[in-house]
């Protein structure tokens, strides 16, 4: 079985493999392709990162999306 740690979602606690990346919880969540801001534990991560950022246990992650409207 794969090492898993906890990160916090959204405000929900989320079991997640070690080496987790941003890229992987976006895919995770089915957001892939959307306009969208990741913080983790308060900080900006750059889109450019989500590829190669790794979370750590215990990680506060908020992803806000953006939505079109008028």
């Amino acid at each position: 079985m794969e090492p898993v740690m906890q990160i916090i979602v959204n405000g929900n606690t989320s079991d997640v493999p070690v080496d987790f990346t941003a890229e992987q919880l976006i895919e995770s969540l089915r957001l892939t392709g959307k306009r969208l801001a990741m913080e983790v534990n308060m900080e900006i991560v750059p889109r450019s990162t989500f590829e190669s950022y790794q979370f750590t246990s215990g990680d506060r992650v908020e992803i806000v999306h953006a939505i079109g409207g008028g």
